[in-house]
């Protein structure tokens, strides 16, 4: 494989270059026209024009991204995460086209897709799942009835969705027929498949993660956990890995149940399994992620490999050469996902200009970063300018380094997730590890983080007029 198109932009475009620089891989970037000036097309060998700014005129143009890999004799296509990185018929454009899709089979990606189709597939393989039906379902009386058999609270999901998209909680029977209406309607309009099923709802929950690696030889591993349980609005804001509350024994039991989902659907690559985590530490399996993860370098960091390398590896028909009982976890990593967002605003978009843009360094502090100063953030895409990686020997090391790292991280011109990242470190239920996925519910108000903000700026600025007070009393002798 002498030549890769990364078929996405910002910080994970400019990640999967790396990798592939440092295997000598020459890289191509794709971009809007938006995007001419972005650093993944300064970073990139060769660089091609797909569209303009919207992503269905650009980035989701499978057609166009294929004739440019065509054109440049290109070997292979990395999607990255989000864009085409799960669509299963762009995976077959490529390999119908003879490119190698860096990602799993079309096939994996499709059963995958669909939660009814993947709790099917995983069946046979005594996996633990949520109580439920493995269905789709409209009819609303048939849904109560369900409903009462399982009992309440009741999660009503999207077959085909994501990212709490065609999602609801019912607490009772008298709302099921409304949420059920709501949430058809919202997967109708997010994914065009108003397809809905029913399950338990699990109460304090705690998203885990499992990372996957499999080869064509088949040789599956695991990298053990990352603790996702930080959202808002279903969506991850703060990863870690490894998870607090996660013993050995539940880690291997966990880490073997996510190799058996991989061999249900004959997966190849990278792959993240979710699973729920209930107070009573029994798991159950959520979905499969058919793609590399946006908190794939917290795994990186704990157990020392380089996943975008292995997925090439992978990809180009090697087999793997890690045996499961030699991958370790050492020390402990957290991530920030830094997103041009406003958390005084309900996290709504804070597009804008860049005009201050500086970057943490130091010792256990990476940054996955996809902008800089001066630039403008555009409306069109997922607002996140970067990740925030701290590293350390235990937790409390990793976590009190990122709060130097927020510290040291200085934004102007748009509202960030960093005062967010902040806030979250300093708090006890996080320090502590007690908590789940409704630690923004439970504990985060806007105005908590304003009045911690505003403090803040008030100590910065006594400290700024006792520094001065100081230096007005200190003698300077005239210089000749």
């Amino acid at each position: 494989m002498n030549k890769i198109l990364v078929a996405n932009r910002g910080e994970i475009a400019i990640r999967v270059m790396k990798t592939a620089k440092k295997m000598g891989i020459k890289t191509v970037a794709v971009y809007s026209t938006v995007d001419r000036n972005a650093p993944h097309v300064k970073f990139a060998d060769e660089a091609v024009c797909i569209g303009a700014p919207p992503s269905n005129q650009s980035y989701l143009k499978a057609n166009k991204i294929i004739e440019v890999a065509k054109h440049l004799n290109v070997d292979g296509i990395h999607p990255g995460y989000g864009f085409l990185s799960e669509n299963a018929d762009f995976a077959e454009l490529c390999e119908k086209n003879n490119i190698v899709f860096i990602g799993p089979r079309s096939k994996a990606i499709k059963i995958m897709g669909s939660k009814l189709a993947a709790k099917e597939a995983v069946k046979a393989y005594n996996i633990p799942m949520v109580p439920g039906i493995d269905e789709a379902i409209t009819d609303v009386e048939k849904a109560k009835d369900i409903a009462k058999e399982i009992g309440f609270p009741i999660l009503i999901k999207a077959s085909a969705g994501g990212g709490g998209k065609g999602m609801r909680i019912v607490e009772n029977e008298k709302d099921l027929k409304s949420q059920m209406n709501r949430a058809i309607s919202e997967a109708t309009s997010a994914f065009g498949d108003g397809s809905v099923f029913i399950e338990k709802y699990v109460s304090s929950p705690r998203h885990i993660e499992i990372q996957i690696m499999a080869d064509s030889h088949g040789t599956i591993l695991h990298f053990f956990e990352r603790e996702c349980s930080i959202q808002r609005r279903h969506q991850k804001v703060v990863e870690e890995a490894p998870s607090s509350v996660l013993t050995p024994e539940l880690r291997e039991k966990m880490g073997q149940a996510a190799i058996k989902v991989a061999k249900s659907c004959d997966y190849l690559g990278a792959g993240t399994v979710e699973f729920l985590l209930d107070a009573n530490h029994n798991f159950y399996f959520l979905e499969m992620n058919t793609r590399l993860q946006v908190e794939h370098p917290v795994t990186e960091i704990i157990s020392g490999v380089d996943l975008v390398e292995l997925q090439i590896k992978v990809a180009r028909g090697e087999q793997l050469n890690i045996e499961q009982d030699n991958l370790k976890i050492n020390g402990h990593a957290i991530e920030l996902r830094v997103y041009a967002e406003d958390p005084l605003n309900d996290f709504l978009p804070s597009v804008g200009h860049l005009d201050v843009y500086k970057l943490p360094e130091g010792k256990g502090i990476r940054v996955d970063n996809g902008y800089e100063e001066d630039m403008d953030i555009p409306i069109y895409y997922d607002p996140m300018l970067s990740k925030l990686i701290t590293y350390g020997k235990t937790r409390e090391e990793a976590i009190m380094l990122m709060k130097q790292a927020i510290d040291n991280y200085k934004v102007k011109g748009v509202q960030t997730t960093l005062p967010f990242g902040k806030y979250v470190c300093e708090h006890e239920a996080f320090t502590s590890g007690n908590f789940d996925t409704h630690f923004v519910k439970n504990y985060y108000a806007p105005e908590i983080l304003q009045k911690n903000t505003q403090n803040e700026a008030k100590i910065a600025a006594l400290v700024a007029v006792n520094q001065y007070l100081k230096d007005q009393k200190t003698l300077r002798l005239p210089t000749n």
